[in-house]
C-alpha cells in the first residue's frame, strides 16, 4: 500500500511509536505571541507535516501564533484533549469526528489535511488474500482500538456482508516494529494501515499489498479540527492556523524545498528523520495523499466535498458506528475559511 487518517490516525504512524501524551515542541519567538496546544494522534512530524514546515518557516509566528505540538494515542485522545481544553486544536479523522458529535461534543472538521484515502487494508504479499472477504475468520491489526481506521474498515468489511466478532475480529497491535512482530507470529491476517504504514513494515521486512475496495480509497482522512466555542471566541487564531498550515503544504509542495522540509520534520521527530532516504519516501508518499484530486484542487488546500462527508455518515450508519444519522451533518465541518487561507 502506498498510503491514513490517518491520518487521521487520519491514520498514519511514526517510525518511533508512542502512546503517552508527549511534547513534541514549543516553537515561537519570545515577542507576544498566542500560545495554541495542537494535538495530534500519532508522533511522527511527515505525517503533519505541513505544520512542521509551517514551524519551521516562521509562518506561524508571522500570524502571531505559537505552536505546543502534543502527541497522543489515537483520534480518540486528540478528541478527549480538546473536550478537556487541554488542546486548542486537534487532528482527528472523520469518523471519530462524526462520533464524538453524535455523542454531543460540538467539534467541527476545519481542514482536510487528507483528501485522498490514508487508510488501506494490508495483507502480505506472499499469502492468498486478495478480497475482504477472504479474511472471513480472521485477525485484523489495528493500532489502537478507537484510532480513525477501525470505523474505515469496518465499513469495509460491513459492505463485504461480514460482522465483526462473528466474521472476524480486531486485534490493537500498535504499529511499526510491534505491527511487525504481529504479523510474524501469525497473530493477524491483515493490517488496517496508513500512509506510513507499508514503509515501514516492509523495512522490517514485510512486503504487504492492498486490499481495499477501489470506492474506498476516495475517503479522506484525518484533517484539523476546533470546538465550535472556540471558533467563535478566536476567530483570528483559526484563520492565521489555516493560513500558516497553507503555506507550510505550498512549501514542502515544492521540490527545491525537500531537504529544508526534511529538516524541518527531524527537529519535530529525530528519530523519524534518523533513516532520510526512508524520510524522503515517506514525505512523498504524503505529499500525494495530501494533494487534493483535480476535481477539488481549484478548491484549494483544506477543502472538504460535501458528498464525500455523506459517504463517511453513510458508511458509519451502515457499520454500526452511528446508530442514527446525525441531525444535521453540515455541522460538524465547515469550508468557511478555505478562501482565506488559500489567498496568497
Amino acid at each position: 500500500m502506498t498510503t491514513p487518517n490517518n491520518t487521521g490516525r487520519i491514520a498514519m504512524r511514526a517510525m518511533a511509536g508512542g502512546a503517552a501524551l508527549v511534547a513534541l515542541a514549543m516553537i515561537g519567538p519570545a515577542a507576544a505571541q498566542t500560545q495554541i496546544t495542537v494535538a495530534v494522534p500519532n508522533p511522527s512530524a511527515i505525517t503533519w507535516g505541513p505544520m512542521w514546515a509551517a514551524i519551521g518557516e516562521g509562518y506561524f509566528a508571522d500570524e502571531g501564533l505559537e505552536l505546543r505540538v502534543e502527541a497522543v494515542d489515537g483520534s480518540s485522545q486528540v478528541l478527549q484533549a480538546m473536550s478537556a481544553g487541554q488542546a486548542q486544536i486537534g487532528a482527528p479523522g472523520p469518523g471519530p469526528v462524526l462520533a464524538a458529535r453524535a455523542r454531543g461534543l460540538d467539534v467541527v472538521f476545519l481542514y482536510n489535511l487528507y483528501p485522498k484515502s490514508v487508510f488501506g487494508l494490508l495483507v502480505r504479499a506472499d499469502s492468498d488474500y486478495r478480497v475482504p472477504t477472504d479474511l472471513q475468520g480472521h485477525v485484523i491489526g489495528v493500532g489502537t482500538a478507537d484510532g480513525a481506521e477501525v470505523s474505515f474498515t469496518q465499513a469495509i468489511l460491513t459492505d463485504a456482508g461480514m460482522t465483526q466478532g462473528e466474521d472476524y475480529t480486531f486485534l490493537p497491535v500498535g504499529d511499526g516494529g510491534t505491527a511487525a512482530v504481529a504479523f510474524l507470529r501469525g497473530e493477524v491476517e491483515a493490517y488496517a494501515g496508513a500512509v506510513s504504514d507499508a514503509a515501514i513494515l516492509a523495512s522490517r521486512g514485510l512486503e504487504l499489498v492492498e486490499i481495499t475496495p477501489e470506492e474506498y480509497l476516495g475517503f479522506f482522512g484525518n484533517g484539523y479540527a476546533a470546538l465550535e466555542s472556540y471558533i467563535a471566541e478566536n476567530p483570528e487564531v483559526i484563520d492565521g492556523f489555516g493560513r500558516a498550515l497553507v503555506r507550510g503544504m505550498r512549501f514542502m509542495s515544492d521540490p527545491a524545498n525537500a531537504e529544508a522540509a526534511l529538516d524541518h520534520m527531524a527537529a519535530g521527530n529525530p528519530q523519524e528523520g534518523e533513516d532520510r532516504d526512508f524520510a524522503a519516501a515517506l514525505l512523498t508518499a504524503v505529499i500525494e495523499r495530501m494533494t487534493p484530486t483535480d476535481t477539488f484542487i481549484e478548491y484549494g488546500f483544506g477543502y472538504q466535498p460535501p458528498e464525500h462527508w455523506e459517504a463517511w455518515h453513510q458508511s458509519l450508519q451502515d457499520g454500526g458506528v452511528l446508530e442514527a444519522p446525525l441531525a444535521d451533518l453540515e455541522a460538524a465541518y465547515s469550508n468557511a475559511r478555505i478562501a482565506v487561507w488559500n489567498t496568497p
